[in-house]
């Protein structure tokens, strides 16, 4: 069965002179949680607004390679069209309207949709059932509500359009770790019960690889590793330049900035 994201080879340029993406290629299967790791800088937020289709706004451009979604190319459609066709970003930041109430918010991820005002208001009550916080926080503008919520509240805007696909990107990022894990629980319930797809952009490894089937690992635009998500936390590389550990134990910042400038892929 073909994959249901499939990402070929591609390189993204902005401002037509600055490579970020140099030949990146990776597949999600249909139904499956997969993380793209990496630092901050390591090119996992531009991969996905390259597959979304939201590069242009940054001056940014695929110049190379291709994308495909559900074994059609996609890098020449609009945003809009993605999601019409399934294919979802929640972007980092967790990205809310702020004036607008959390049901308010959660409603414009209806807009994309032709449904009557009860298929809305069935999906709304679907998304309460998988963030009941919100259903408390209703009521209250989204900009007054904790990190937590916001976060909840982009995700839950995006289950409101029904998507096959969701590219969620640093969900963890600026949340209490109690947080995160309630966040990351979410994902895997709407993966294993509905059958949604997620594609993770994370630089908290250790929490990612908890959730995902299979990773791949990005280091200045570039794939340099990948695999089970099993085998990655295992993997000495992994576990002592991106998790801090070896097998003598944590390392300090200074031993693992050191290790970087020998890691064996870089070799």
């Amino acid at each position: 069965m073909p994959a249901l994201l499939t990402v070929n080879n591609i390189e993204v340029i902005y401002d037509h002179v600055i490579l970020v993406l140099k030949g990146v290629s990776f597949e999600v299967g249909e139904g499956r949680i997969v993380a793209l790791l990496g630092a901050n800088g390591a090119g996992k937020t531009t991969t996905l607004k390259a597959i979304s289709n939201l590069l242009a706004s940054e001056r940014g451009e695929v110049t190379k390679g291709s994308i495909e979604y559900r074994a059609e190319r996609v890098d020449g459609l609009t945003p809009t069209d993605l999601v019409r066709r399934g294919l979802i970003q929640v972007m980092e930041g967790r990205h809310c309207f702020p004036h607008l109430t959390v049901e308010e918010n959660l409603l414009t991820g209806a807009f994309t949709r032709r449904a009557s005002r009860a298929q809305v208001r069935n999906e709304l009550e679907r998304v309460y059932g998988y963030f009941p916080r919100l259903k408390e926080r209703r009521r209250s503008q989204a900009g007054y509500t904790s990190g937590g919520e916001q976060q909840m509240t982009a995700v839950g805007r995006a289950l409101m359009a029904r998507p096959q696909m969701i590219l969620l990107d640093e969900p963890s990022m600026g949340l209490a770790p109690q947080v995160v894990e309630e966040i990351f629980e979410i994902v895997r319930d709407l993966n294993e019960k509905e059958g949604v797809s997620f594609l993770l952009a994370e630089q908290n490894t250790l929490v990612a690889l908890e959730y995902a089937s299979y990773g791949y690992i990005l280091e200045n635009g570039r794939v340099v590793m990948d695999g089970p998500a099993q085998e990655l936390s295992a993997n000495e590389d992994v576990k002592e330049f991106y998790l801090g550990l070896s097998g003598s134990g944590r390392k300090s910042y200074r031993d693992v900035k050191h290790y970087r400038r020998r890691k064996r892929w870089l070799a």
